[in-house]
């Protein structure tokens, strides 16, 4: 089983997904994408992850590019921006889905009030991998 999660820059959203999903569903090959890959994996997306016992401090933006002639059996995007330009891909993608979430980096606050939406955003993504997982395994 392989899946790609694809998002805008690769940063927040996709990584987060990319981790739980890895988390989830140990045996399953997961990668993330984005289609204008940021320089950066978002420090607030690694200690979020961290605090729930989910290592992502060496994952590193990826542009979709790569992934475009290789078989997916899901391609998964999780943002709007992914999901309108997502590319077309010249290997065979069995799957198409979209779980959209808010983009955590485009908000703005006090450090503290931007961690507690980055919390929010990563319980959601659990939430909802959670149910996928449930469907992968079925």
């Amino acid at each position: 089983m392989r899946i790609l999660i694809l998002c805008t820059g690769n940063r927040c959203r996709s990584q987060m997904a990319h981790g739980i999903l890895k988390y989830l569903c140990p045996s399953i090959e997961v990668h993330s994408a984005g289609v204008r890959p940021a320089t950066e994996v978002h420090p607030l997306a690694i200690q979020v992850m961290s605090e729930i016992g989910i290592d992502i401090s060496q994952h590193y933006p990826k542009s979709v590019d790569q992934y475009l002639n290789q078989t997916w059996n899901y391609v998964i995007t999780v943002c709007g921006g992914a999901r309108e330009n997502c590319p077309v891909f010249n290997g065979t993608v069995a799957n198409r889905l979209h779980i959209g979430f808010d983009d955590p980096d485009a908000f703005t606050g006090s450090p503290e009030e931007l961690l507690t939406e980055f919390r929010r955003v990563r319980d959601e993504i659990y939430k909802e991998l959670q149910k996928f997982a449930k469907i992968l395994e079925s």
